[in-house]
């Protein structure tokens, strides 16, 4: 079973309600470049359910100025593609939480599709973010790529995607469906508004069969509680990377304690 799978089997079986997961995302090689591995089981250790790991990319359209800052800098640090794989080579020796890499689709396209895929399998992988490609490009061109090397593909949705897109988005996923909370860039912010609510809300009564975890937006423990109200789980991306800027590795549980337990 995929570890994804698993990660979310747990949280369904934890209680009732069940427990919400908590994602958190990083960009690989910030602040330092061999920060990426201390990072990841800095963060497990700190009792997150998944990490994203970012691939920086030198156009990042879809990033706030926070993750921009840190794309910018992984890459001034020496950070690739190739780079990341060296850095992953043993981090299943320690590591045992689903980890994803979320990236954009023309650095992968530059090294290889299939090459891509194939050292994603051998370090340990287990899911894709692509925000860039097409949900149809990839199920016509890439699906089988993916599936051939064990790989989930997280497809997003937006309060712009239509119920029969999402629909179809959800027939083809494996995993959970990202569920943006914006139309706007990432970026962390202190509530969400009554609108983006009743999105989250509109999302839940269509009943998907692919749970979805709701990322942009998420920064504190009230905006933790508002996003997973009607979703599995909360990805945490622009506050854990400002948090990174100013602080110590071995502060991480600090940071993932204070987003879960509800301030005394």
């Amino acid at each position: 079973m995929n570890r994804i799978d698993e990660a979310l089997l747990k949280s369904s079986s934890e209680g009732n309600p069940p427990r919400k997961l908590l994602s958190v995302y990083f960009t690989a090689g910030y602040p330092e470049l061999e920060d990426t591995v201390p990072v990841i089981r800095a963060l497990e250790a700190s009792g997150v359910d998944m990490i994203e790991i970012g691939l920086p990319f030198s156009d990042p359209l879809a990033d706030g100025p926070t993750i921009q800052v840190s794309s910018t800098r992984a890459l001034k640090n020496g950070m690739t593609t190739e780079k990341l794989f060296e850095q992953l080579t043993s981090v299943r020796e320690t590591v045992e939480i689903p980890l994803l890499v979320m990236g954009y689709f023309n650095p992968i396209l530059q090294f290889g599709i299939e090459k891509f895929c194939k050292k994603c399998k051998e370090v340990g992988i287990d899911g894709l973010i692509i925000p860039d490609l097409p949900v149809d490009v990839y199920h016509d061109k890439y699906s089988g790529i993916f599936e051939e090397y064990g790989l989930y593909n997280v497809f997003l949705i937006t309060p712009q995607t239509s119920d029969e897109r999402i629909r179809y988005i959800d027939g083809i996923s494996k995993g959970f469906i990202y569920m943006v909370s914006s139309a706007s860039t990432t970026g962390a912010k202190d509530r969400f508004d009554q609108e983006q609510m009743r999105y989250f809300e509109r999302i839940s009564k269509l009943q998907l069969k692919t749970p979805q975890i709701v990322g942009f937006g998420i920064s504190n423990h009230q905006t933790f509680e508002q996003a997973t109200k009607f979703a599995s789980g909360a990805i945490i991306g622009s506050a854990f990377v400002k948090f990174l800027t100013s602080n110590p590795l071995t502060d991480i549980h600090k940071f993932t304690r204070q987003i879960e337990a509800a301030p005394a």
